[in-house]
């Protein structure tokens, strides 16, 4: 039996290094226009993680919205050699920050999507303004489990702005943010003006 204790807390132990790992690396590497986080904020969140035994859901691999009709395959993606939070390769697809905690585990996991049109197709998020207060998404892992959750808010934030609070949270809760671009394409810049992110928590 102490064998067995000595071999779980070890497992522990290790458990809260590697996230203790990944989250410093999303403090120090995503840019600050995406996620400029409070570290001691963070490792609070690493260890309520850990011990409330967040290892029983499996990885994402479709994201389902019916209330706007989107069926996508999930990619799992971290960070470019630019330091900057990768995007999905396909249109069709999004992308879940794999730093971060699986949809449904405690804490903010993320998924991105391109918006706009691309060689006259519409991207995967094009219509993700169009989600309210209350529609329910759903994310299906490679287990085959369907996680619900539901629509609690949306925001818009400026390119530059502080966008912390998409990649953590402290209320033990879990939580889904998803993220794409918003607003006029800027030839000169080649990029979006804002950041739409749709706010869920688990139901």
């Amino acid at each position: 039996m102490k064998s067995k204790d000595l071999l779980r807390k070890g497992l522990l132990a290790i458990s809260l290094t590697a996230y203790l790992i990944a989250l410093v690396l999303i403090f120090y590497f995503i840019p600050k226009s995406l996620a400029r986080a409070d570290l001691e904020l963070i490792i609070k969140n690493a260890i309520v993680y850990v011990k409330q035994g967040q290892v029983n859901y499996g990885l994402p691999v479709r994201l389902r919205m019916p209330s706007i009709d989107t069926d996508a395959i999930v990619e799992h993606l971290g960070i470019t050699p630019d330091g900057i939070m990768d995007t999905p390769k396909n249109i069709d697809n999004v992308a879940w920050f794999n730093l971060g905690p699986r949809p449904g585990e405690i804490g903010s996991a993320v998924i991105a999507g391109h918006y706009g049109w691309k060689n006259g197709k519409a991207s995967i998020f094009i219509n993700l303004y169009k989600l309210k207060k209350g529609d329910k998404l759903y994310v299906e892992d490679d287990k085959g489990v369907a996680i619900s959750f539901i629509v609690r808010e949306t925001r818009k934030y400026d390119q530059k702005a502080d966008a912390s609070g998409v990649f953590s949270s402290s209320d033990g809760r879990s939580r889904l943010n998803l993220i794409t671009c918003e607003g006029d394409w800027d030839k000169v810049s080649k990029s979006y003006p804002e950041r739409l992110v749709v706010f869920t928590e688990k139901e």
